[in-house]
């Protein structure tokens, strides 16, 4: 189907460039920078009294009556916590690079939980699930993270690295703000977009094997840690493999309207039948029924060249993802859908690395001030 074609073609795109940074951080240089950069991070999430802020760009964020109190921010009468959760990836988090700060994590996390209590990350470089995790605590606001574990088929040492770093998060923060552990990101498509096949033949089974793996180990880790935490994988909405899903205790499911070339007046109906028809019933039928939910559904708002600005049947503009706001959330929260709504800010690395509409599907703009949007006013499930 379309969207599936056009969801492999931008998602292999996404992971090939992910394995090429990922190799770059192998050289000997860019190891010391990440040993001596990106650990001060972790330092700092445990004595923050003595943060500093490291390359990041914004500085936009919520009021404080105290200066020195994250938890004292004046809330903003625009926001309602009316969204089920929010797809998330802290600014600088991405090797070899690692330009997140605490500071910044804390206003993020300021602003979210005035519109969700439930945010998900897709992976743990550069420490951001410590990052997230310490933003909570001082902000001391309802909120409960998907930690994720990005691994990429070609080495082992993606998944471990990522392990590791979250392992060292938990024994640090516990587990009471971490509502699950997400293993694995689009990796079924982006094997079978690589080698040829679907998701459930040989091929697909070949990768569910990988993933498998990875997961059991992340339940040991657990279980070493005295820990009861769920563990989820996240693929494309027409991309999971069985071998995964009953393996785990929850999925995440891409549903994207905008890549299957659906018009805006239709693209809340379409995403609910979608995930109804592609995920929620297959799932049901597993012997160990795993929880189904939307990883990531919006509308982008804008497009770097304009060949891109239009899916054949609506543009990308912030009127229409209005409509697609007006026509979803309070739906989806209706039917009790879960959903993590893509995305909290635009992602300017997406834009100049990926062009098209890949960098505009924020609800805020990059420097955290919110669209030319109304957010609605009803209760999430």
């Amino acid at each position: 189907m379309a969207y599936s074609l056009e969801k492999s073609r931008k998602s292999n795109q996404r992971s090939k460039w992910i394995v090429s940074i990922q190799l770059l951080a192998l050289v000997p240089l860019l190891t010391y920078r990440l040993a001596t950069g990106c650990w001060q991070y972790h330092r700092d999430c445990r004595h923050y009294s003595h943060r500093r802020r490291c390359g990041s760009s914004s500085s936009n964020g919520p009021k404080q009556t105290d200066p020195n109190d994250p938890s004292t921010f004046v809330p903003d009468s625009n926001l309602h916590k009316s969204f089920y959760g929010l797809a998330y990836t802290p600014e600088g988090s991405l090797l070899p690079n690692c330009g997140n700060s605490l500071e910044n994590v804390i206003k993020d996390i300021q602003l979210m939980s005035q519109l969700t209590t439930r945010v998900r990350l897709y992976g743990a470089d550069c420490n951001q699930s410590a990052l997230v995790l310490e933003a909570i605590k001082q902000t001391k606001v309802d909120m409960k993270v998907y930690l994720g574990n990005y691994p990429t088929p070609d080495s082992n040492s993606a998944y471990e690295r990522q392990r590791d770093t979250i392992k060292e998060a938990l024994q640090n923060y516990g587990a009471d703000n971490v509502a699950g552990i997400t293993v694995g990101n689009e990796f079924v498509l982006n094997y079978v977009t690589e080698h040829g096949g679907g998701p459930n033949d040989a091929t697909g089974n070949e990768a569910g094997a990988l993933l498998v793996a990875d997961i059991k180990d992340t339940r040991s880790m657990l279980s070493d840690l005295n820990l009861d935490i769920k563990v989820g994988n996240s693929d494309a909405g027409s991309y999971f493999n069985n071998l995964v899903l009953e393996a785990v205790d929850y999925g995440l499911s891409n549903v994207h309207p905008w890549f299957a070339n659906v018009s805006i007046d239709g693209a809340a109906a379409w995403t609910a039948s979608f995930f109804e028809e592609t995920n929620v019933q297959p799932a049901a039928l597993l012997s160990n029924s795993p929880k189904m939910y939307i990883a990531e559904t919006g509308w982008p708002t804008a497009s770097k060249d304009a060949g891109n600005a239009n899916n054949g049947a609506s543009a990308a503009s912030e009127a229409n993802l209005q409509i697609f706001i007006d026509t979803f959330v309070c739906q989806a929260n209706t039917n009790g859908t879960g959903y993590f709504f893509f995305e909290f800010t635009d992602e300017k690395w997406k834009d100049d690395t990926f062009g098209g509409v890949e960098g505009h599907w924020g609800l805020f703009h990059q420097n955290r001030t919110l669209k030319n949007v109304q957010l609605p006013d009803c209760t999430s499930p």
